[in-house]
Order: C-alpha cells, then sequence, then structure tokens
C-alpha cells in the first residue's frame, strides 16, 4: 500500500553467507529466510538495486550475480535453490572473491558511478581459517560498504576487522539463527534514503503529511476528519468542540510538593488546550482538595480557553492533607449542580487527579458519582493508591485510569486524555483520530509478529 515502504537508493547488494559444516542444514534456512525479507524491502530493478549472493566454506561458490537476475520475485526464488557446501571457513577468500569478481563490471556491477552504493552484507557463525583484516581493509577502500553478521560462537574481534566505519551501526551479533529475523528490520532502514517521503511529495494525501522513518500517514487539519479510506478529509462538526462539561479535582496536599503542583497545572492546560470553550460547547470547572475542598473556579466562570488557562495558573497550593472522598462528594453534590453552572442533558466529566492513598473513605463518593452517570477518570502519580484509583474510574476501569511513578511523564497522560474525553453524541473529528490510531496500532502490531 502507498506510504508503507521507502525508496532505497541504487545499490549493488552482495550477500556473503557462511555455509560452513558448523552451521546446520536448518539454520542455513533461517540466513536463506534473513536474505529474503531483506531483498523483499528493497527497490530491485536493472536501474534501482541489484542483488548477488556469494556462498562460502572452504571454497567460495557465486549463487548469483548482480546481473543474473532483474525482478524480486526471481531473486527470491533464486534464494530458496541455494544449498550449503558444509566444509571448512574462508571468510578472507569470500571477501576477495567479491572484491575481484562479486562486484566487478562482468558480474553487473557498477561500481564507477558515483550514484551506486556497493554494499557487502557477511554472515558467519565462525572463525574464519585464513585472515580477514587486509582483505577486508582493501574491500573497504575499494568503496565496499561491509556490514558483518556474527551468530553464534563467532569470533568478535574478526567481525570488527571486517566491518565499515563506524562499527556500532556495522557490527551484529544475535545468539542464534533462529533470531537473525530481527535484524531485517535494521537493515531495511539502511537502504531507505527517501525518508521523508512527504518532502519529496510522494504521498496522496488531500490535506496533511506527516512523515515517519520510511513511511508517512495522512492527517487533517482542525476542522476536518480523515476519511475510512486513510488519505481524504471530510469537514467535521462536533467532536471535541461539542457540549461538555468537564471539572477537575485536583490534589493539593502537601506531598505534591510546589515544584510538582506547577506540573499539574500545566496538565490541565494541556487537556483544556484540546477543547472548544464557549457558552454552547465545553465549560470547565476546577476544584483543588487537600485537608478541605476548595473551588477555584465553577463550570461557565469563564468563557475561553486562555481566561480559564490564567486562572489555573494563578490557582495557589493548599499544601495540607488528603481528603479525597470529601472531594469526590463535594463534585458530586456541588460541582455539576445548576448552580454551578452546569447543563441539564448535557455529558458530566470528572478528571480526578491525586499523588497518595486517601485519608478518608471514598468508596461511597466514587459510587454515586458514576451512578449519577458521570463519566471519571483518575489518574495517579507518585505514592498514589492503584486500587483507590480503579475504584474512582468509570467503566471499562483500564481505558478511565492512568499511572505514572513521575510528574515529569504526566503529558503523555495528558494526550492520552485528550483523545478519551471526546463526546460519543457527536464525535466526528474525535472518533476518525481514535479510528486511525486503532488501525496504526493494529499496522504496528502485525508488522512486530
Amino acid at each position: 500500500p502507498p506510504g508503507t515502504l521507502c525508496r532505497t537508493k541504487p545499490t549493488d547488494l552482495v550477500f556473503i553467507i557462511d555455509s560452513s559444516r558448523s552451521v546446520r542444514p536448518h539454520e542455513f534456512d533461517k540466513i536463506k529466510v534473513f536474505v529474503s525479507r531483506v531483498i523483499e524491502a528493497l527497490d530491485v530493478g536493472p536501474n534501482a538495486t541489484r542483488v548477488g549472493v556469494v556462498n562460502y566454506a572452504s571454497a567460495v561458490r557465486s549463487e548469483f550475480s548482480l546481473q543474473s537476475h532483474q525482478s524480486k520475485a526471481a531473486l527470491l526464488q533464486a534464494v530458496r535453490r541455494i544449498q550449503p557446501l558444509s566444509t571448512g571457513t574462508m571468510t578472507g577468500l569470500a571477501i576477495q572473491f567479491a572484491i575481484s569478481r562479486a562486484f566487478s563490471a562482468a558480474e553487473g556491477g557498477r561500481g564507477s558511478a558515483p550514484n551506486f552504493k556497493k554494499v557487502a552484507i557477511v554472515v558467519t557463525d565462525g572463525r574464519p581459517q585464513d585472515g580477514v583484516q587486509d582483505v577486508s581493509a582493501r574491500a573497504r577502500a575499494a568503496g565496499i560498504e561491509i556490514f558483518a553478521i556474527g551468530v553464534g560462537r563467532v569470533d568478535m574481534g574478526t567481525l570488527r576487522q571486517m566491518a565499515s566505519e563506524p562499527l556500532d551501526e556495522h557490527v551484529d551479533y544475535v545468539e542464534s539463527y533462529s533470531v537473525i529475523e530481527k535484524l531485517t528490520h535494521k537493515f531495511q532502514e539502511a537502504f531507505c534514503v527517501v525518508s521523508d517521503l512527504c518532502a519529496t511529495g510522494d504521498h496522496d494525501c488531500e490535506q496533511v503529511c506527516v512523515s515517519t522513518p520510511g513511511a508517512y500517514r495522512c492527517a487533517c487539519r482542525d476542522g476536518f476528519s480523515l476519511n475510512s479510506d486513510g488519505r481524504t478529509c471530510s469537514a467535521c462538526n462536533g467532536g471535541l468542540g461539542s457540549a461538555l462539561d468537564l471539572v477537575f479535582l485536583i490534589d493539593g496536599s502537601k506531598s505534591v510538593r510546589p515544584e510538582n503542583f506547577e506540573l499539574v497545572k500545566k496538565f490541565i492546560n494541556q487537556i483544556v488546550d484540546s477543547l472548544e470553550v464557549s457558552d454552547q460547547q465545553a465549560q470547565v470547572g476546577l476544584v483543588q482538595y487537600s485537608s478541605s475542598v476548595r473551588q477555584e473556579f465553577p463550570l461557565g466562570q469563564f468563557k475561553s480557553k486562555k481566561d480559564i488557562k490564567a486562572a489555573v495558573k494563578k490557582m495557589s497550593y493548599m499544601e495540607k492533607g488528603t481528603m479525597t472522598g470529601q472531594a469526590l462528594k463535594y463534585l458530586v453534590d456541588s460541582s455539576f449542580s445548576a448552580i454551578n453552572g452546569a447543563r441539564p442533558g448535557v455529558p458530566k466529566v470528572g478528571i480526578v487527579f491525586t499523588d497518595g492513598r486517601s485519608q478518608d473513605y471514598i468508596s461511597d463518593a466514587a459510587k454515586k458519582a458514576k451512578d449519577a452517570g458521570f463519566r471519571m477518570f483518575a489518574v495517579g502519580v507518585g505514592n498514589a493508591v492503584e486500587d483507590e484509583l480503579r475504584e474512582i474510574a468509570s467503566e471499562p476501569v483500564a481505558e478511565h485510569y492512568f499511572y505514572t511513578a513521575d510528574f515529569r511523564t504526566i503529558s503523555k497522560i495528558g494526550k492520552k486524555l485528550q483523545m478519551k474525553i471526546c463526546v460519543e453524541e457527536d464525535p466526528c473529528e474525535c472518533k476518525s483520530i481514535v479510528k486511525f490510531q486503532t488501525k496504526v496500532e493494529e499496522l504496528i502490531s502485525s508488522l512486530q509478529q
């Protein structure tokens, strides 16, 4: 599909694979799978990337040259036919063969053209029976970039003698052939040169293109949602701009500490930034609690994001106990009442933030909030008790409670909450974001498998 593979720079690529007697037949099959996976990600063709394979043990055998196969399908078929030699380990001899034959013009090499890279990937599982240092230096001097992959009991010093600089990018080790496939992604990225497909115009997004390494995704401007084709956008009404009464219930106990309380304020304003604030759309209220409960401002007092954020910044820190149960009771009895600005028929959302165990009983008030139809989110930091967070959170609990050990990471929770406080009655923009995120997560999961 468009956007899932990057373009690869035209390359002359030669695999130099060890099939000495220490490599068992089923292990050699794993090498062939690895080679095939790398080939699958390349742009193969006579004017694009060409691939050759050199098989070695005590002797060296060219399985196919750079000019033998012009299509990906033909290459993959040829790789499947390769058989192990099952003798010694003459790695130096194999590298010399690559210099003199595999990369030569007679074999399809394009070394004289400045736009073509020459790359060798050496796969070995043992100590060579000949020298590799000098011949590898000659190969690198001839412009061949060498990647060295070692398996099992391989001699790591030998790998470093073969590989190009920087060594940490060109030397890889896996404990067995059964996991060599995990290196596939590294080499797919190594050959990818068009990583910013948006900048090159190689995309079909209607409005916004967002680059990722070797791929891209489409997005839409504010006020539009991404259609199911993943490319086009539709004008959107509602979403985060729908009617919503949102109240923050913030822990101001002394354990929070002043510097962290400032981070909490930023967390609140991060959520406020995602809302459309007005009489007809989102209203925000704020309550701080410690040993007592204090309403900082009720729903509807401020009519713009700017005013709400200014009021949040001015909020002073109470710095006493942690009476979470008392605060929840206030939320139920007062915060969402008409006298404090709540609107009948408008969805009610409560976000409870705490950093420690409550000093009073929370169960009754937590249950009452959910029974009243309020959608409750619980956010815990540091010494917060996860059982209490789950008790506060609405069903499904896993989607309504969050915990982090460090105040500095609460902005990540803020981003997740921005997604989840969407109003279900008219969730055009927000629903499309969630749908797209779910699709991307499924794709990533399948790729990892």
